[in-house]
């Protein structure tokens, strides 16, 4: 039984891995920063590791479909991210694309 579970541990992974880009861009159309990123999508039911969701929010940075500014007037200083125009282009893209896949998948669960 042991076997099993770790094995659908590794798939699910697999799975949540294939979706946290489209997840993080989905919740970046206003700027927010990495513990409210994490905050509000555990709400919704995806949970992000912060050692998944900094790294991510830092590749995304570099191929500038991100940009960050840092805020200073609080107490501590934060790092907000906020998809660019280019960001807005690749979401709706990637938005699409999975739209249309979990309509065939939807055709393939069904059978």
């Amino acid at each position: 039984m042991g076997e099993i579970n770790e094995i659908l541990q590794a798939l699910t992974q697999e799975l949540r891995r294939g979706t946290i880009v489209l997840s993080v861009l989905s919740q970046l159309d206003s700027p927010a920063y990495g513990y409210t990123l994490v905050k509000n999508m555990e709400e919704k039911g995806v949970k992000v590791d912060t050692n998944t969701l900094y790294p991510l929010l830092r590749r995304l940075e570099k191929q500038e479909i991100l940009i960050s500014e840092w805020e200073t007037d609080g107490s501590k200083p934060r790092k907000y991210y906020k998809r660019t125009a280019f960001g807005d282009a690749v979401y709706e893209s990637l938005r699409r694309q999975w739209e249309e896949m979990t309509e065939c998948m939807q055709k393939l669960l069904c059978n």
